[in-house]
């Protein structure tokens, strides 16, 4: 299974594509973040990242987008940013074909920690020892697409095994 993870954003759009090998292995094949500028109107931001999206999910083919649910927080412009970045995720996965799930920040952080209270530093570790990296993608959220990705493959994926075993 090939994922496409995506921390969602408007000026910082991390994305990750993983593969799932055998025995809970995990392998990188890329990671980004794509960056809009502020300074460019709100119409030409969500354009230049529906465009990246579109060629992320051209050139990699993942089965499933894994998104970052977008959670309240103080600032509503930053949040109304990274809701229509998630949209944009979830849309452009749903065209493509593939299935579209998000994840709560508790959910990915246990997932990959073991404890939905980890940090930054924590998680950006257990990446880095995952994905058999020397130190962990930069910024933070090149390491939280990382992140969402692993969380459906161990997680997610797991559940969707489940459901089609229960099918057959």
């Amino acid at each position: 299974m090939r994922v496409l993870g995506v921390d969602p954003g408007l000026t910082r759009c991390g994305l990750a594509i993983v593969d799932e090998a055998p025995g809970r292995k995990v392998i990188l094949k890329s990671v980004m973040v794509f960056r809009t500028p502020a300074t460019d109107a709100l119409a030409d931001r969500l354009l230049q990242l529906d465009n990246a999206l579109k060629e992320i999910i051209k050139e990699y083919k993942p089965d499933v987008v894994a998104v970052e649910q977008v959670f309240s927080q103080h600032n509503l412009k930053s949040v109304m940013g990274t809701a229509q970045a998630a949209g944009l995720a979830m849309v452009n996965g749903a065209r493509s074909g593939c299935q579209v799930f998000t994840y709560t920040p508790t959910q990915v952080k246990a997932s990959v920690t073991g404890s939905g209270k980890a940090d930054k530093r924590q998680i950006g570790r257990m990446i880095a020892k995952i994905c058999g990296l020397s130190s962990p993608p930069e910024p933070a959220d090149a390491s939280d697409a990382v992140a969402l990705a692993i969380c459906h493959l161990w997680r997610g994926g797991a559940d969707e095994k489940i459901r089609k075993r229960a099918v057959s």
